[in-house]
């Protein structure tokens, strides 16, 4: 099992559009992946989990992969963070 901190700087931080590009991708991977904040934890592979968390911009989650691909589905999913889902650099 491994875990990753990551902190969303994008817009609107992990709601709609960018919680689909989360789950998309984090379902490309076969290893259980789990999303932490402030002591919840819920399956990134769900879009109801993901925005349960209601975590905003400058929010930070913990992203917790366990599985044969665990490392690579943690390094896609903070790329995915890291590069703002695609938005552009002014949100």
């Amino acid at each position: 099992m491994l875990t990753q901190r990551a902190t969303l700087t994008n817009q609107v931080g992990l709601h709609a559009r960018p919680a689909t590009f989360f789950i998309q991708k984090a379902n490309e991977f076969k290893s259980s992946v789990w999303i932490e904040r402030d002591e919840r934890k819920v399956n990134a592979k769900s879009l109801l989990g993901v925005l349960s968390l209601g975590v905003v911009k400058g929010g930070e989650i913990t992203i917790i992969a366990d599985g044969e691909d665990e490392a690579e589905a943690i390094a896609a999913l903070v790329q995915l963070i890291e590069s703002n889902f695609g938005e552009g650099a002014e949100g």
